[in-house]
């Protein structure tokens, strides 16, 4: 688009595409909840029964501090740019090849998931994704031609798309109903938290070693930091998916 009809041209289309978000939200319409009548407001005691909640669940708490590491480390997007001017020494058209291999990779996970009605050994293929993605992230930063490039960032796509999947189904379904909502806030910290802390690694280490370095290093560094979240956490090496679901509304 930006070769056709200019920079100009994305921003209309990118605003045109939110269309398709408020007519699903409007489509979804109302979601009867129940709320119990003792259940507390926000305060910093609410704030900290959330806190308290995440920390003694290990299974959500180190899927939480394992989605920061591999994003902070392997967060090879604000490099692109750089890799597709200097190393792949590709064009504009390119590059937008390169930009949207990881969405087909997603796309391509979510829609082979949502066909599966009975996913076990989700701690397995949770831990296997996160592998897959700091490998496909070192295959990236290795990579010379673009079509190798562009495979790799689809694997990593994929293998985040599905990382994605299990992580917050695993939140969702291990967490009670009144306490959901303070353990997403908690989540978006991570969850927001690694990828831009990440583009700051990432520039960093590339200012002084390069950018093919700090890609490679970086997905190196999201393997060794799922190897001592096992060792810390091993409960999500045989979490298989069918263990009880807290799923009441109940204060407590």
């Amino acid at each position: 688009m930006i070769a056709v009809w200019g920079q100009q041209a994305v921003y209309y289309i990118n605003a045109a595409s939110f269309l398709a978000v408020i007519l699903a939200l409007f489509f979804i319409g109302d979601v009867p909840q129940r709320i119990e009548q003792n259940t507390k407001g926000i305060s910093l005691s609410s704030i900290g029964d959330g806190i308290r909640f995440i920390l003694s669940k290990p299974i959500i708490f180190s899927t939480m501090i394992l989605d920061f590491i591999a994003t902070f480390f392997a967060s090879a997007n604000t490099l692109m740019p750089f890799v597709a001017r200097d190393v792949l020494r590709v064009g504009v058209v390119e590059y937008g090849w390169l930009s949207a291999a990881q969405s087909v990779g997603a796309v391509s996970v979510a829609v082979t998931v949502s066909q599966m009605r009975d996913l076990r050994r989700q701690g397995p293929l949770f831990l296997g994704s996160v592998v897959i993605f700091g490998a496909a992230t070192v295959l990236f930063g290795l990579s010379r031609h673009i079509v190798l490039a562009w495979f790799a960032l689809a694997l990593t796509g994929a293998a985040d798309g599905l990382s994605t999947i299990i992580r917050n189904t695993i939140r969702q379904l291990q967490t009670p109903d009144h306490i959901r909502g303070r353990m997403t806030s908690v989540n978006q910290v991570f969850f927001q938290g690694g990828p831009q802390l990440g583009e700051i690694e990432a520039g960093a280490v590339a200012q002084v070693f390069g950018a093919p370095f700090a890609i490679v290093s970086g997905g190196i560094g999201c393997i060794i930091g799922l190897a001592l979240v096992v060792w810390k956490w091993p409960q999500l090496v045989h979490y298989n998916g069918h263990e009880p679901q807290l799923v009441s509304a109940t204060s407590g």
